[in-house]
């Protein structure tokens, strides 16, 4: 039996506005938690290259839990395991915040922790031999370097956690996805819209790979 099938693309266009009512609270989930979990990063990839054994196993610990364990397993634990810990309920917008926070946070830990190993240690001798301490050695002569060098690494983390948002709308965050699913259980055009989605999600994440790639080329250029 011949099944014929026409994109219909008067319905894609017709979803688009419903569609663009997902996109501040996308945006507003990954970069909130990206912010965040650049913050934990910083701490934690450092803790990590600590040579004080008790601050660094905690370290370990909380990177290899976050990276080992799917970011969706991570944000129904928040949502629906806490509040019976704290005896009170989660915000699902919190609870997307946190999860792409402590997610992307255990992975730039990572980042941080191969930037900073990566600046050759003459380099740090060559800072304290000027008179600096190690904690302006670190931060003048180390951390730039070591950062400059990680911004791919960061931007890739980046685009990822853009796109783990979509797992959030088993939650109910009314993210770029979940504005799909309610849109497509009333007019049925669920190829059409889900095509669009994924064109939204593709502008956002090339955007970001554009504004990235011209950091790097400024910074490169910089050197």
């Amino acid at each position: 039996m011949d099944v014929t099938f026409q994109f219909d693309w008067q319905a894609a266009i017709d979803s688009i506005p419903y569609l663009l009512e997902g996109i501040p609270w996308t945006l507003l989930i990954s970069f909130g938690g990206l912010a965040i979990g650049f913050v934990i990063g910083i701490v934690f990839g450092l803790l990590r290259i600590s040579p004080i054994a008790f601050l660094r196993w905690p370290a370990i610990a909380y990177i290899e839990v976050f990276r080992g364990t799917p970011v969706l397993v991570q944000v129904l634990f928040i949502f629906y395991g806490l509040p019976q810990i704290l005896g009170g309920p989660i915000n699902a917008l919190t609870a997307g915040i946190a999860a792409i926070a402590l997610n992307s946070g255990a992975y730039i830990s990572e980042i941080v922790r191969g930037g900073v190993q990566s600046i050759e240690k003459g380099q740090r001798e060559a800072g304290l031999s000027l008179g600096l301490s190690r904690t302006q050695a670190f931060r003048y002569i180390i951390w730039p370097q070591a950062f400059r060098r990680m911004i791919p690494a960061l931007g890739n983390q980046g685009i990822v956690s853009i796109k783990d948002t979509s797992l959030f709308s088993v939650i109910g965050v009314g993210e770029l996805v979940r504005q799909g699913q309610i849109y497509i259980a009333t007019t049925f055009t669920a190829l059409e819209v889900y095509f669009m989605v994924a064109m939204m999600y593709l502008v956002i994440t090339l955007s970001l790979s554009f504004a990235l790639r011209q950091i790097e080329r400024r910074g490169l250029a910089g050197q």
